[in-house]
């Protein structure tokens, strides 16, 4: 059951930023938003999901995989707007 609840949990954390994305896309504003953060945990990412892979761990690289996307798209959008 563990083994389901952590694919769940994989998906589930990066779709509670999408309101922030909406927020930044939308109000065309992230003066609040920092892009060193959001780019600097996008390059942690790339550490994760490198290690899911050699380790093969499927819910280590798919969660890891969403962050990256969900931090890459906040962080240009602090680029764009902020």
């Amino acid at each position: 059951m563990l083994d389901k609840l952590i694919f769940v949990a994989g998906v589930v954390g990066p779709v509670l930023s999408i309101p922030q994305i909406v927020l930044i896309y939308s109000n065309k504003d992230a003066s609040d938003i920092s892009a060193v953060s959001w780019f600097g945990w996008a390059a942690l990412n790339i550490v994760w999901i490198l290690y899911g892979l050699v380790h093969k761990e499927p819910p280590i690289v798919m969660t890891y995989t969403f962050w990256f996307i969900i931090n890459l798209t906040v962080a240009f959008g602090a680029i764009l707007y902020g």
